[in-house]
């Protein structure tokens, strides 16, 4: 949340009093259970794999490889998460105080409730 209120007042020159945090779902939490994958690769892309592994890939072993394919594009995922929030957080900032007003929770958890229905 640190990087996110750094970044955003860096680029807007701004000093959010109060944000709700948001990334309470992409915190990453120990997972005991280990997942065992078995998939088949063949032809182009069976040698594209064969090419990045051993003695002169960039990878010991083919596990090696896939694990930070995977890292790689959850790096990405939450990469464009942060982007999307950044670009809602900007909007927010730039919206003129007028179109504020006040909620109180009762307000707020009625919309969830009647989103949450539809």
């Amino acid at each position: 949340m640190d990087r996110i209120l750094s970044s955003l007042a860096a680029e807007n020159d701004i000093a959010p009093v109060h944000i709700i945090p948001y990334f309470v779902d992409m915190v990453e939490r120990p997972n005991p259970r280990a997942m065992t994958l078995n998939v088949r690769i063949s032809g182009a892309l069976g040698d594209f794999v064969a090419a990045n592994v051993g003695d002169e890939g960039a990878y010991e072993n083919v596990s090696e490889y896939v694990r930070d394919l995977i890292r790689q594009d959850k790096a990405r995922s939450e990469s464009q998460a942060f982007d999307r929030l950044k670009a809602e957080l900007q909007r927010a900032f730039a919206a003129p105080e007028s179109s504020y007003h006040t909620l109180d929770a009762d307000t707020v958890l009625a919309r969830g409730r009647q989103r949450a229905a539809e």
